[in-house]
């Protein structure tokens, strides 16, 4: 079940592969995330001695958060990968020039994961593109709408 997904990515890159990663997380975290209280649109991974980081993804504390806690809203969060997944990662974020970025928020058998996207940026032709084909469906779809009634 996903709880938020990163429209933005979408139109800013091409996705070619996800990998689905744990995050660490503190307990007011995980309460202000089933909240719906988080924004990943400006969060971006990277690769830090050999590890992967989130960076950016806004988690807004509840109120009711505990007294003794002082939350940080923005700080770095590790993702949980596997090793291998993480140096196949490394490798093609060094040498291919691909980039990782965060997807989709969501839960798998109760447990919050995030899912990273390898992925390449798009150029301005290339999104106008795309939204020119959109616009081309859009309209393919209106018109057999029309047709049927």
């Amino acid at each position: 079940m996903s709880i938020t997904v990163n429209k933005k990515a979408f139109h800013e890159y091409f996705v070619e592969e996800k990998h689905e990663a744990g995050i660490a997380l503190e307990g007011w975290e995980v309460k202000a995330i089933r909240a719906g209280r988080m924004n990943i649109k400006e969060s971006y991974v990277i690769i830090k001695n050999g590890e992967i980081f989130l960076i950016g993804m806004h988690i807004t504390p509840l109120p009711s958060a505990s007294t003794h806690v002082h939350p940080d809203p923005t700080r770095t969060r590790k993702l949980l990968l596997h090793r291998t997944e993480i140096a196949k990662l490394i490798g093609k974020v060094e040498r291919a020039g691909y980039t990782l970025i965060p997807l989709d928020l969501h839960y798998s058998k109760d447990r919050i994961k995030l899912e990273v996207g390898l992925a390449k940026g798009k150029k301005q032709h290339d999104k106008r593109q795309d939204e020119a084909e959109k616009d081309s469906k859009r309209e393919a779809q209106r018109a057999m709408k029309e047709r049927l009634h």
